[in-house]
């Protein structure tokens, strides 16, 4: 796998001449054709990364000359810092052309999202990743779940571990599920200190930056999966890897002793995972016009689009688009109008348009038989991609369970 993560970071001590905000990020076009063309040039390789299971570079590439990989920079950092709704549109247009490139760009629009709120990283490090994204494609990623924790949503503190030096932080442990693979110039880790006069049951609790080509981070393939096949979602082991004091940031605990992290909270609001799954929904959409307009069986004699039995699949994928979109804008729009009624209920919302988008790409899978699931056509690779949407959380039964607990006032 070819890594992106240009030259060795600079020492965080050198935070003073870090030079913020960085010049030279583009303003992206966002009108419905411009990022048409990003999706159409973005769904020509996916397929032969999909097989390959490589980082898809050029898709990626293509994201980053359209300036949609770093669209959420915030002004204070010298970029577009464009909202929540037109990241939701950028990551349909991509998720529409290849599911791994939206699930990276999501990731690493959400880290500049909410870098713009909370501001926790190293200056020189935030400054090296912008300088890095000006010149080509600079990644950047939470890393959280653990082999044995699985995925933090569900509770636990990591194993993983910084262990306080005289200069700085030593790095150790191994996580899970690390989306990008050796594409990421950076790693935000989450980690437990250990530190001298700390308190072992209730220890500071917080994320690393981590530059990704420092000396100790190894690489495991294990991301052998049903789909996303192209997303490197691979397990990533640190030995001994040497940070600089203001490498770590503190999660805070709130005064129940729960830690209110910054990026969880944030993360809440963006929709970013949900809009990439309407991308492949609508690909899926697309393919199956395509294929409806075009075959025409020997007994039939006609496209199969003229068929009652294929217009009914047509519009209920249609219909299942429909709801998820308008569920996914209904959301961001009332939030950035400042009606807030709706927050407790976002967690069962992504729950309904995951069921939806699942529901359309199924759709167009069944009523084809085996066209719809022969490797020769996208709908099999489609309907893999966006099975994927159940994973991300919160999970179907943590929101129901929250939600029914809610509204039964327990």
């Amino acid at each position: 796998m070819t890594a992106v993560v240009g030259e060795p970071a600079p020492s965080a001590a050198s935070a003073a001449s870090a030079g913020l905000p960085v010049a030279g990020l583009p303003v992206p076009d966002l009108s419905v054709e411009a990022l048409a063309a990003v999706t159409a040039e973005i769904a020509s390789t996916a397929a032969a990364y999909d097989r390959t299971g490589e980082i898809p570079l050029p898709g990626l590439a293509a994201a980053h000359r359209a300036g949609l990989l770093t669209a959420t920079v915030a002004p204070q950092f010298g970029g577009p810092g464009v909202g929540q709704v037109d990241m939701a549109r950028i990551l349909i247009a991509l998720g529409e052309g290849d599911a791994s490139v939206g699930l990276i760009a999501a990731n690493n629009l959400g880290t500049h999202q909410i870098q713009g709120l909370a501001a926790s990283w190293p200056p020189a490090y935030y400054a090296d990743l912008l300088r890095r994204s000006v010149a080509g494609v600079a990644l950047a990623n939470s890393v959280r779940a653990e082999p044995e924790l699985g995925a933090p949503a569900r509770g636990g503190l990591p194993k993983t571990t910084v262990t306080r030096t005289a200069d700085g932080w030593v790095l150790n442990g191994r996580k899970a599920y690390a989306t990008g693979g050796t594409a990421l110039a950076y790693h935000v880790v989450w980690v437990v200190a250990d530190e001298p006069g700390g308190d072992p049951e209730r220890p500071r609790v917080g994320h690393v930056v981590v530059p990704g080509d420092l000396p100790g981070i190894t690489w495991i393939d294990t991301w052998d999966h049903l789909g996303l096949r192209a997303s490197n979602t691979h397990d990533v082991e640190y030995t001994n890897v040497e940070l600089p004091a203001d490498a770590f940031v503190e999660i805070p605990r709130g005064p129940d002793g729960v830690y209110r992290d910054p990026a969880a909270m944030a993360s809440i609001g963006l929709f970013g995972h949900p809009a990439l799954y309407i991308g492949v929904a609508r690909a899926a959409r697309s393919a199956f016009v395509r294929y409806a307009q075009e075959r025409v069986p020997t007994a039939l004699g006609r496209p199969i689009a003229t068929t009652d039995r294929i217009q009914a699949a047509a519009g209920e994928i249609d219909a299942q688009i429909a709801q998820a979109e308008t569920l996914l804008f209904g959301v961001l729009l009332r939030a950035q109008s400042g009606d807030t009624d709706h927050l407790p209920q976002l967690s069962v919302l992504k729950v309904q348009i995951a069921r939806s988008v699942i529901a359309a790409v199924n759709a167009a899978v069944a009523v084809l038989g085996n066209p719809g699931l022969s490797r020769h056509l996208p709908f099999e690779r489609l309907l893999r991609d966006v099975l994927c949407v159940r994973v991300h959380p919160p999970q179907e039964d943590t929101a129901l369970l929250a939600s029914g607990r809610r509204l039964l006032g327990l």
